[in-house]
């Protein structure tokens, strides 16, 4: 450290110099991390979905998701095996222990089920890994909504139009849509029809699974030209499918029309939606793990305003239903204020006690070094801005000061006590600097290593809450560290330039601020050593009732937001038919558009396809965003409960 102190004093242009780079370096590095609420929580998971149309509940359980389940349940790194089994689809999520290279997950996995896809009965579909995305994904929810439109035609517009361009913004892994109504070639047989012509019902869906496909029957050679030969069956349209041919009885075709009507119709429903109180088709989009939240939402709203302006004459896109962009702002806006509050504080008292701008403007050079210095450290970790990051820096913002307080304060008292000897006598200011920051420097090395020692316990975590908070440990111990590095070169060189000229220097006294204090602590300090146990006893007296207290005190793992975004689940008896858990729904959301508070509200009730909480059609859930009002969260909730 000594060594260290000699050469920074010896080449202050170039201390200087690197501080100012790492300075810019930093605040660029730092506009351009990507910036989330949380760190990534995401445990390395695949998700593997298999669809049995018309298979029930406890058939897809037994028959689908077990086999899937245990064939998945011995591969190497995998730490759980969890599954949600529905009419029809079976969803089973296998997660991996953490570090592990989420695409050797998802090729160990795709092994796996290879395997048993061939003993899995005729009904179900081959087994398909779902798109890889994040705990925290589900970054927008939009609704399209039509007053002129039916609900199938929303949907059908939805998914060509909405869902394949939104796909295609890189960085997003999945778009969900809930909500309206599924298009359908549907075939209603008679059954006189089906008697009447001697036809069986496994005849007409061979006929149409069957007849519903181009098959190439070769190459015709013809004068030197090759001629492709397809014979072209896709159905386009109902009257394709009713000009099938099922059956021929003396050269008399039976087509499908003779069996029955053929219509475009509704698939059976799963799943409703709503967008403030209408009925709306929801879009759920999720993101990539790792992507920039708020970057690519800035590249989906450029997105959805050029959809927005080529809508079909009444639909109505809304974009305002659920951003967790804005959520982030929120939280990190609040991080930042308490982080520019905490710089301020920190300025006042240290220009209160020391009475001197320059040594005021030389001891907060530590903060955007050491906290530029962090962001470069979260860069190389792989880490983002989020809450933790920012508020392992805002805890640290005090303690970052601390080193260089003392330095410059005893360097600040050695200069004057300099320029009080006679002229003759005087030491040459490098000197004095150099003595002043050697003197101090073991008591700012050891006072930074036990309060670095306090954040060791952290990494030692593991789990959720290890990847919480470690990024939080990692800011604060690289900071602190950041700061003891600039007290020792930094802070010398700039009081070799700034302080030896100052009024404080050359004033004869402390500040009269100080001497105030000082008169008054005296006397205290005298009586505390002379009657020791006067003051002892109540401080152990007044921790023992803290550690009381502590052990009466309510326990969770994350404290509560109010971030201005509230998720409703209501949530009724298993069995409740969609029809009627979509009734209840709506009470619940009128009642909330009744709000003073509420900006939106939108619904999705069942389940999505492909959603990865294979939600039961017993429940509903809302989105909710609210405008700053008066009322707590809390309160607001009270609210709520008291209208049922």
């Amino acid at each position: 450290m000594d060594k260290l102190i000699q050469w920074a004093l010896a080449n202050r242009a170039l201390v200087l110099i690197a501080a100012l780079l790492l300075t810019a370096f930093g605040i660029h590095t730092a506009t351009r991390m990507p910036v989330d609420v949380f760190p990534d929580l995401t445990a390395p998971t695949v998700t593997v979905i298999t669809e049995a149309h018309g298979m029930s509940p406890t058939e897809v359980e037994t028959q689908i998701t077990f086999p899937i389940e245990t064939s998945v349940n011995g591969a190497s790194g995998v730490r759980r095996v969890r599954s949600a089994t529905a009419v029809g689809i079976s969803v089973v999520w296998v997660e991996f222990e953490w570090g592990t290279d989420i695409r050797d997950a998802r090729q160990i996995v795709g092994e796996r089920i290879t395997g048993v896809a061939g003993d899995l009965p005729p009904e179900a579909e081959r087994p398909a890994l779902a798109p890889q995305s994040s705990i925290m994904g589900e970054i927008l929810f939009i609704s399209l909504s039509s007053d002129r439109h039916s609900p199938t035609e929303v949907r059908s517009y939805a998914e060509t139009a909405l869902r394949r361009r939104l796909l295609a913004v890189p960085g997003v892994s999945q778009v969900t849509p809930i909500g309206g109504g599924e298009k359908q070639f549907q075939v209603v047989l008679d059954p006189a029809a089906l008697q009447a012509h001697d036809v069986g019902l496994n005849q007409v869906i061979r006929a149409l699974s069957e007849g519903n496909e181009n098959v190439s029957a070769g190459v015709i050679n013809e004068r030197g030209s090759e001629w492709l030969v397809t014979g072209v069956g896709r159905i386009r349209s109902p009257d394709d499918i009713g000009a099938t041919a099922v059956d021929a009885h003396d050269g008399v075709p039976t087509l499908v029309r003779d069996l029955g009507e053929v219509k475009v119709g509704e698939a059976q429903k799963r799943g409703e939606a709503s967008a403030m109180g209408r009925p709306a088709v929801i879009l759920g989009i999720q993101k990539q793990p790792g992507a920039n939240t708020l970057e690519l939402t800035r590249r989906l709203d450029a997105v959805l305003a050029d959809l927005s302006a080529g809508l079909p004459a009444g639909m109505t896109l809304r974009t305002d239903i659920f951003r967790q962009a804005d959520f982030i702002q929120v939280a990190v806006r609040n991080v930042r204020t308490a982080l520019l509050e905490g710089v301020v504080l920190v300025t006042l008292v240290v220009l209160l006690f020391l009475a001197n701008f320059r040594a005021t403007l030389i001891t907060l050079t530590a903060i955007p070094l050491s906290l530029v210095t962090a962001v470069l450290a979260l860069k190389g970790f792989g880490a983002s801005i989020n809450t933790m990051t920012l508020g392992g820096m805002a805890i640290a913002i005090g303690a970052l000061v601390d080193d260089a307080v003392i330095d410059v304060e005893n360097v600040f008292r050695r200069l004057r006590g300099n320029h009080r000897q006679p002229v003759e006598k005087r030491r040459p200011t490098l000197t004095v600097v150099f003595d002043a920051s050697v003197e101090i420097r073991s008591s700012i090395v050891f006072a930074t290593l036990i309060i670095a020692l306090v954040f060791v316990p952290i990494f030692f975590l593991g789990g959720v809450e290890g990847r919480l908070l470690q990024p939080l440990g990692v800011a604060y111990l690289v900071a602190l560290a950041a700061s003891l590095v600039v007290a020792v070169t930094v802070t010398p060189v700039l009081c070799h330039f700034l302080l030896p000229g100052s009024n404080g220097v050359l004033a004869d006294h402390e500040p009269r601020f100080v001497l105030w204090l000082k008169a008054g602590y005296a006397p205290i300090l005298d009586s505390a050593l002379a009657h020791p146990w006067r003051f002892t006893l109540p401080a152990v007296g007044v921790l023992a009732l803290a550690l009381l207290a502590t052990t009466r005190m309510g326990r969770e793992f994350l404290p509560e937001f109010n971030e201005g975004s509230l998720t409703i689940s209501a949530v009724t008896l298993p069995g409740t038919s969609l029809v009627e858990s979509d009734g209840l729904g709506r009470v619940v959301e009128q009642t909330l558009l009744g709000f003073p508070e509420v900006v939106s509200v939108a619904r999705r009730t069942g389940r999505a396809e492909l959603d990865e909480h294979a939600q039961g059609v017993n429940a509903a859930e809302l989105d909710v965003s609210l405008r700053e009002t008066s009322r707590s969260r809390d309160e607001f909730l009270q609210a709520l409960r008291r209208e049922f």
